[in-house]
């Protein structure tokens, strides 16, 4: 039976008078020290890391030790970039053998660079030539911004072409590199010497409206607007301007065609073919399409104007698109992927080229009866490989592979989607021509 309450305590100590007793007639053990507890670094919300791959000769990843003396030098598998240890990264870019790390920062030093400089795409740089022939940058540096003075101000987005980089900030938008066809939105100056130029141009807005986004191609750059509005200039030899013509414009115009009315929330491109989306899931088209990337009526292997895609119609809403050097690439709203174009494409080795939109199973994307939540939330493309990010962060990479681009510890093109074996959980990835950059939040 159990005591009462007045019963109980008795209880309780008497038998803790009958254990101190009898621990006069027991050797006692000696006391243990107090070990001291140990604590894992619990990452920040906003704490990122940078994990790099592919070609390190040209310097693009910004990892010194990854190069060799007398062979080519790459890194076949992701690997984390010590820069990113130092520096509070927000946001990357990746253009054809460089890439740009904009960093939050208390001075004026809120983007750095590394990779080619040929055409001051990095900014002036005072190269030893002795020791650096080829204007490459191993290592991460600041590309300086006439910013103003005694204002702090932050990057909302990056874009990097061939030769040419785009710098938005909340001071407007800055342009640095090539401009021979005038995709630094300046006037064309013949026989113009881009080695180690200081010029900067800036634009601070579009006819007052405020520029919310950029993407950049080979030779041509595209703004996007606060109320849905496209702006485009550089290069248009291929109609990737938009502009209904052929001729270069250093001045940032108005694409209307079918975008006329309409309010789009993202460009893409990363070579001469141009893909933008509405805020009502629509997608729209111009430029390159000798691969067919541009479902439209017609044998034209150039579109000069905005037209809407003639996509099926059980694809539904679209929520984010791709493009590549000659395919294209789209996502809906329940996370399937659908791509065609010409290239190695994650349909299978005997596939490359397709005109209609396909899809690729999201089996391949770890979607399985184990785990029916997962699925693809953003897509991204290079040159010649593609990736997509689930909702669990997990990256998985697919298409050419020649310098390792992908990640994936070898050399070999990869027809079918494949998880790369990152770190981290991946925000945000970065193509370049022969490597691939990613924006990271650490697991714990």
């Amino acid at each position: 039976m159990f005591s009462t309450g007045k019963n109980y305590l008795k209880l309780i100590r008497g038998a803790r008078i009958l254990h101190l007793d009898s621990r006069k007639s027991i050797p006692q053990k000696p006391e243990l020290k107090t070990l001291p507890i140990f604590q894992y670094p619990v990452s920040q919300e906003d704490t990122r890391r940078v994990y790099v791959w592919g070609l390190a000769d040209h310097g693009a990843i910004g990892e010194a030790t990854a190069l060799y003396k007398d062979k080519i030098s790459y890194l076949l598998k992701p690997k984390r970039l010590s820069f990113a240890e130092r520096y509070k990264v927000t946001d990357i870019a990746c253009g054809y053998g460089f890439t740009v790390y904009a960093v939050q920062s208390s001075d004026k030093n809120i983007v750095y660079g590394t990779g080619i400089n040929t055409d001051s795409q990095l900014g002036f740089n005072e190269i030893d030539k002795k020791k650096f022939p080829d204007n490459m940058v191993f290592a991460p540096r600041p590309i300086n911004l006439p910013l103003k003075e005694n204002t702090t101000t932050k990057v909302i987005g990056m874009a990097a072409g061939r030769a040419h980089l785009l710098i938005l900030t909340m001071e407007g938008l800055f342009t640095l590199g090539n401009n021979a066809y005038g995709q630094c939105g300046r006037p064309i100056i013949a026989n113009e010497n881009y080695e180690k130029s200081r010029v900067v141009h800036h634009i601070p807005n579009i006819k007052g409206s405020k520029i919310t986004a950029v993407a950049a191609g080979q030779d041509h750059s595209i703004l996007l607007t606060e109320v849905g509005e496209v702006y485009a200039f550089g290069w248009g030899a291929d109609g990737q301007t938009g502009l209904a013509h052929y001729r270069n414009e250093h001045r940032p115009s108005l694409v209307k065609g079918d975008l006329a009315g309409q309010h789009i929330i993202k460009v893409a491109c990363i070579a001469d073919c141009v893909l933008a989306l509405s805020d009502k899931g629509k997608v729209y088209g111009w430029g390159n399409s000798e691969y067919g990337q541009l479902s439209v009526k017609g044998d034209s292997c150039q579109v000069y104007i905005a037209t809407e895609l003639n996509l099926p119609e059980e694809i539904g809403h679209i929520t984010d698109i791709a493009t590549g050097g000659c395919f294209c690439m789209i996502l809906n709203s329940a996370g399937n992927i659908y791509v065609w174009g010409y290239g190695i494409l994650g349909l299978g080795p005997q596939v490359q080229k397709i005109l209609k939109p396909t899809m690729i199973p999201p089996t391949l994307f770890g979607n399985n009866v184990y785990n029916r939540d997962i699925k693809v939330t953003k897509i991204y493309c290079g040159i010649s490989q593609l990736a997509a990010l689930t909702n669990s962060g997990d990256l998985y990479m697919w298409g050419g592979n020649k310098f390792g681009s992908l990640g994936l510890g070898h050399r070999n093109d990869q027809f079918f989607p494949l998880r790369v074996a990152v770190g981290a959980q991946v925000k945000k990835v970065a193509c370049g021509v022969d490597h691939t950059v990613t924006l990271c939040k650490p697991f714990i």
